[in-house]
């Protein structure tokens, strides 16, 4: 194995531990309702950026199969209900979406890079990416495959809600914006701290 090789699987182990840290001290996701303000796309966003799309979607998946794990114990309350619903959807739900994010943003800081060389503005962007990208792929999946069953639409009648659309954005409110701003903010300082160090 290189050198090279030893130090990015030494990193991506090193994001994977952070991210399992602050899931078990409860620094990764505050219960907000029956969503989770989830701060665990700041280790992905900082993978994805700093060592390219594999990792992005590796520590995806990290954080999708710990969402997925809460799910089948039913420790999130609303993945939990919609594992009763189909376990399948709900693995799509918490480890595809997750992966899925983790590449994109990784893709977006590759294709952002090219347009700003001096890396002024392209990794502030691409983190806010991470937590805007979890939460459009994971309420979007939750409107394709669960909009129509009893827990959901239960949802949608205490919040008010006339279409999926605003469903959508009366469950997430604040909490989508806090995700947005501290995740992207942060996570976009400390990848571009860790790229120029790793240089």
């Amino acid at each position: 194995m290189k050198n090279n090789d030893l130090r990015t699987l030494t990193r991506l182990a090193l994001l994977v531990a952070i991210e399992l840290v602050m899931k078990a001290i409860g620094l990764g996701s505050v219960p907000m309702g029956p969503l989770y303000m989830s701060f665990l796309t700041l280790p992905i966003a900082v993978g994805a950026i700093t060592m390219g799309p594999a990792a992005g979607a590796v520590l995806g998946g990290v954080f999708g199969v710990v969402s997925f794990y809460d799910a089948v114990t039913g420790a999130s309350a609303m993945t939990g209900a919609l594992f009763q619903v189909s376990p399948v959807n709900t693995f799509i739900l918490c480890v595809g979406m997750r992966v899925l994010m983790g590449l994109c943003v990784g893709l977006i800081f590759s294709g952002l890079k090219k347009f700003d060389k001096p890396g002024t503005w392209s990794y502030i962007l691409s983190a806010m990416c991470a937590p805007a990208l979890n939460t459009l792929f994971f309420m979007g999946y939750i409107v394709l495959a669960f909009y129509n069953c009893d827990y959901v639409q239960n949802l949608v009648s205490v919040k008010g809600a006339a279409n999926p659309l605003m469903f959508v954005v009366l469950l997430v409110g604040v909490q989508g914006v806090a995700e947005f701003l501290v995740s992207g903010i942060l996570g976009g300082i400390v990848a571009r701290a860790v790229h120029k160090f790793l240089k």
